[in-house]
């Protein structure tokens, strides 16, 4: 029950700032309505807190700070924020806060429900002039008790809360305390000159405006900053002022022909339409889809080349050249250096592998592209070699093949709708890299100019890429050869003690007088020369992943004698038993089955058995071997499992995983591996089959002839 209306500039001051505030209330709630992150379980009651906080600005401007209508939207809104409140303690964390803070919530909303109901029994009698003041001298006391209590709850609210959650919590309460400060003021003046103070009634709606724009703030802490472009940006923000007057000029000119047509709800109808479309362009007009067909359009129509070339040269080199604990992998700041050129929001690096396929080397903000394990066959691999070309893929689903891309591209990449375009790497005529960029919000069709830039940075970044596979490569082989140093004295001592044991051997079984006792230390003996000479040959083939001999094995048998080896301990379960031969190194086969299984048994909890199966797939056999234990990341299946003397057990080596993949390609075989991580690992071994491996030879002469 606020009465009289002040006059002269006040008035239409206060209309403006209420209107103002209005607009950015219903703006901010409109964008929270697409931010469900923001501020956690608090998320609703924010959204209802800018809602009734936009129509009771609308009510005071339309109507005035007097009367029933305004009282209601004014206690309508002190209530949510005080459910916001509640809410914002609850989400940091401090249930045990909650206790003595819900008495004092419920006694203040009594009082606000308490200062309604006054209203409402004095608003029919408002023209006696004596039961106005009585109301008067009542309802403001029970106002100022509602904004001291809420000032207090949100000095409590911050002040209380962690380091971590006070930057959250820093917006939300800034923008209460700014609310209810100005409250706070305006019924202090009322109590003190016992009447209304126009000059600050026409503020309240700053204070509206003010905690709009601070959550604003705060919501948009954890969103994408919008990027800048320096050289072209007067251009850019002058042109989006310009559409964004016209646009107001014009919902003006619509709520004046309202006004004129006259009602008793002409205003109050014209100025909603007002805040509804001017949340409308406050929401869209910045939007990243118009914002890109801006910028193409100003750089097509107003620019001679569409870059500003020594910006995307600084942006190239700072994406780079990023370094430190916090910076991405490489591969992650290579996709985002050619994405950042073409405005894409997502890429992939595909990089090639041991057998001359390209896999899925780094994600940038595309988790959910579904990549195959074979991404890019050899034979695409040899069509980007040999063409250096970049695909447009909108052209190429299309049906616009231009060199032959039509055949290298995977079905996978077509069937991704976000997949764009294909910029191949190319270091000294070799492919080192694939990067797919996915579709920009303001999609266009590539030029020269972008086919030009985009070839040139990716030499650039293929270069980069070669560089550090050269590193790694050079720091491989460092380990390496301190590895073998270390190896030779091992050996050398094996070698010494295998010559004394079998010496001891010859000596008892000339010298021993008990024939049984000669004949146990002989068996015994012999079997620990064998075991150190074997130990001894397979030391020496660290390293070089060679073998001694390929012939027909009976996988069969070497799986059973693999499981026969753990009987007693963790179990392990042989399911399907292929009884067709393969070509392998049995010796090479045994160790490679025990490594994997032994492997898969460290990764299992004891009472979950492993299961090792061979299978016959296509012209090769198929040994695998599955757990459902740890599993691995897929950063670690492909940075670190088959890198030697990378171990996660204390004291290993780091050689075992590497070894059994070199062995495997010896054998011409593959090593295949796919694991979850919670889930359990399949590792799969891939050997060509005695029946066909004459038939897999002929064709490998075949294409080795054609390269």
């Amino acid at each position: 029950m606020m009465g009289g209306n002040p006059g002269g500039i006040w008035t239409l001051l206060g209309f403006g700032l209420h209107l103002l505030g209005a607009i950015a209330a219903a703006t901010v709630a409109a964008w929270l309505l697409s931010r469900r992150r923001g501020f956690g379980d608090a998320w609703p009651a924010l959204v209802l807190g800018l809602s009734l906080t936009a129509a009771w600005c609308l009510v005071a401007a339309v109507l005035g700070d007097g009367g029933l209508p305004s009282a209601v939207a004014e206690a309508m809104r002190n209530l949510a924020w005080l459910v916001v409140t509640h809410r914002l303690f609850a989400t940091d964390g401090r249930h045990a806060s909650l206790a003595p803070i819900r008495p004092v919530l419920a006694v203040l909303a009594m009082v606000e429900l308490l200062q309604v109901g006054i209203d409402a029994l004095v608003a029919p009698a408002a023209m006696n002039g004596a039961m106005a003041q009585v109301a008067f001298a009542v309802v403001v006391p029970l106002r100022l008790l509602v904004t001291v209590g809420a000032l207090v709850l949100v000095h409590n609210l911050y002040a209380g809360a962690s380091k971590q959650s006070r930057p959250v919590l820093l917006w939300p309460a800034a923008g209460l305390a700014v609310l209810w400060t100005v409250d706070l003021n305006f019924y202090t003046m009322a109590y003190l000159t016992d009447g209304w103070p126009a000059e600050i009634a026409a503020l309240r709606g700053a204070s509206a405006l003010a905690l709009a724009g601070l959550l604003a703030i705060g919501v948009g802490q954890d969103g994408a900053a919008l990027r800048f472009r320096p050289s072209r940006a007067v251009t850019f923000q002058t042109f989006s002022l310009l559409v964004i007057g016209i646009y107001l000029a014009a919902m003006v000119g619509v709520v004046r022909w309202l006004s004129f047509a006259g009602g008793d709800y002409a205003r109050l109808f014209g100025l909603g339409f007002l805040i509804v479309a001017s949340a409308c362009a406050i929401l869209f007009l910045p939007s990243r889809r118009l914002r890109g067909w801006l910028k193409v359009t100003l750089a097509k129509h107003l620019f001679k080349h569409r870059y500003d070339y020594r910006e995307e040269w600084l942006r190239f080199t700072r994406t780079i050249g990023k370094s430190g604990a916090d910076a991405p992998p490489l591969g992650e700041r290579v996709v985002q250096a050619i994405a950042d050129i073409a405005e894409c929001p997502a890429g992939l690096l595909l990089a090639p592998d041991d057998h001359g396929e390209m896999t899925l080397a780094a994600r940038w903000h595309w988790p959910q592209a579904e990549v195959p394990a074979v991404a890019l066959r050899p034979a695409g691999v040899a069509f980007f070699e040999r063409e250096g070309f970049i695909v447009h893929m909108d052209n190429l689903r299309a049906g616009r093949d231009a060199r032959g891309e039509g055949e290298a591209v995977p079905d996978w990449l077509r069937h991704e709708q976000r997949a764009w375009a294909l910029v191949p790497l190319i270091h000294y005529e070799r492919l080192v890299g694939l990067v797919v960029l996915a579709r920009p919000q303001a999609a266009r069709q590539l030029d020269w100019e972008d086919f030009d830039l985009l070839r040139v940075v990716g030499q650039q970044v293929a270069s980069y890429l070669a560089e550090n596979a050269g590193q790694e490569a050079l720091a491989e082989a460092s380990r390496f050869d301190d590895f073998h140093r270390r190896i030779a004295f091992v050996m050398h001592d094996i070698k010494n003690l295998a010559s004394q044991l079998s010496l001891l051997a010859r000596n008892a079984e000339r010298h021993a007088d008990k024939p049984a006792f000669r004949d146990d230390m002989l068996v015994t003996l012999r079997n620990s020369a064998d075991k150190l000479n074997g130990l001894l040959a397979r030391l020496s083939r660290y390293g070089n992943g060679s073998i001694d001999k390929v012939g027909e094995v009976a996988p069969g048998e070497v799986a059973q004698a693999v499981v026969e080896r753990f009987r007693g301990g963790h179990p392990v379960v042989l399911g399907d038993c292929l009884d067709k031969p393969v070509m392998a190194n049995r010796e090479a086969l045994e160790q490679v089955l025990v490594h994997l299984i032994q492997n898969a048994v460290d990764a299992s909890a004891p009472n979950r058995p492993v299961c090792l199966s061979v299978t016959a797939d296509g012209v090769n056999a198929r040994f695998d071997v599955i757990d459902s234990g740890a599993g691995m990341s897929p950063e670690f299946v492909r940075t670190r499992l088959f890198k030697p003397f990378v171990s996660s057990k204390p004291g290993g080596f780091g050689i075992g995983a590497f070894e059994a993949r070199e062995l495997v390609l010896a054998m011409r075989g593959r090593l295949e591996v796919e694991s979850r991580e919670g889930l359990g690992s399949r590792f799969t071994i891939r050997l060509p089959l005695a029946s066909t491996s004459g038939l897999i030879d002929h064709l490998n002469r075949t294409a080795e002839k054609a390269a």
